[in-house]
């Protein structure tokens, strides 16, 4: 196992990193990162925020990049991932699962570009300004903010992710967007019917743009913890064969230790009183447990040594398991030019 990890280049395109509790949490999950061999990761910091705690979890973020410097880096360019790389430090991408931040202010796109959110989900699991969720019962598609959202953040180098966003809006977002665009962690409709998860013509659509997908190992886009790792590598080889090998990679939507208050508040934001837990249950609100082959990111060797044996190619292990986020990521960060 150890000599299949050596020259590999493992990077997670979404784990869930808030914030609330740095110090501990994220040192810990830090660690449990470099365990699994992984270079750089997508650390989503917020889901229902506005502008101003969107601000003050940034604070936080600086300090905690500040104080640990000499293990992580915060990557906002092809460059800064690269350096990271070469210094042996994780490198950190902060994300958000939502446009909540920006709130409905185009303006904001570009400031927080600048201090370093580099991946912005459109919706989370409700209708948001710019569009339609996969949750919704009706999805009407990208609004006109919500086109000239997609084309500020193609300008300022900003990624768009789709995993949470409805099927029109999906569509709509990539028939606008005049750069390849991200769905960091969900899987094909056609293998686990779940509502987060694509269908084959957004699929379709997201590869003729050229754009990614972050396979997904999170039980509720699965076929839940007793999913084996040989049916999720089968995925993985299935999706290669639709997608073709430059667009799959994986996005595991791991999360710290959350409490159940904690979910809650990811789960419902300030939009109900009523629990509706969207990919869960409302009778089972607690976060679902995890396969026994990915319990965390320290598990990444298991899906390196599965697609190994599946025959697949060191370089295309390579490319599915971080070398397709580097080549995207150093491209899409880019500030567009004029």
């Amino acid at each position: 196992m150890k000599k299949l990890m050596e020259d590999t280049l493992v990077i997670d395109g979404l784990e869930v990193i808030d914030g609330v509790n740095l110090n501990n949490e994220g040192m810990e999950r830090i660690e449990e990162l470099r365990k699994g061999g992984v270079q750089c990761v997508h650390a989503c910091c917020g889901f229902w925020d506005n502008a101003r705690e969107m601000l003050s979890k940034i604070g936080k973020w600086n300090r905690f990049f500040q104080e640990n410097g000499e293990i992580i880096k915060q990557v906002t360019t092809g460059e800064d991932l690269n350096q990271a790389i070469q210094e042996g430090k994780l490198g950190i991408v902060l994300g958000v699962q939502n446009i909540s931040p920006i709130e409905d202010e185009l303006a904001l796109v570009e400031v927080f570009n600048k201090l370093g959110i580099k991946i912005m989900q459109l919706t989370y699991n409700n209708q948001s300004l710019v569009g339609s969720s996969c949750y919704e019962e009706v999805d009407n598609g990208l609004s006109r903010f919500g086109k000239l959202v997609v084309k500020e953040m193609n300008r300022v180098g900003m990624i768009i992710d789709l995993s949470h966003v409805g099927e029109k809006t999906s569509l709509e977002a990539i028939q606008t967007s005049n750069r390849p665009v991200a769905i960091t962690h969900a899987n094909p409709y056609w293998i686990y019917p779940a509502k987060r998860n694509k269908s084959e013509k957004v699929l379709s659509e997201l590869r003729k743009n050229q754009g990614i997908l972050g396979l997904c190992a999170y039980p509720h886009v699965i076929n839940g913890p007793e999913t084996t790792l040989d049916e999720f590598i089968n995925m993985i080889m299935e999706t290669i064969d639709f997608m073709g090998i430059d667009h799959v990679a994986i996005g595991s939507d791991k999360g710290t230790n959350m409490s159940n208050e904690y979910l809650k508040w990811m789960r419902m934001g300030r939009w109900t009183h009523e629990m509706d837990y969207g990919a869960g249950s409302k009778s089972n609100p607690n976060r679902p447990p995890s396969p026994d082959w990915f319990k965390g990111p320290a598990d990444f060797p298991n899906i390196v040594e599965g697609l190994s044996k599946k025959g697949l190619s060191k370089n295309d292990v390579n490319a599915v398991m971080g070398g397709n986020w580097k080549r995207f990521y150093e491209e899409g960060f880019k500030k567009q030019k004029v």
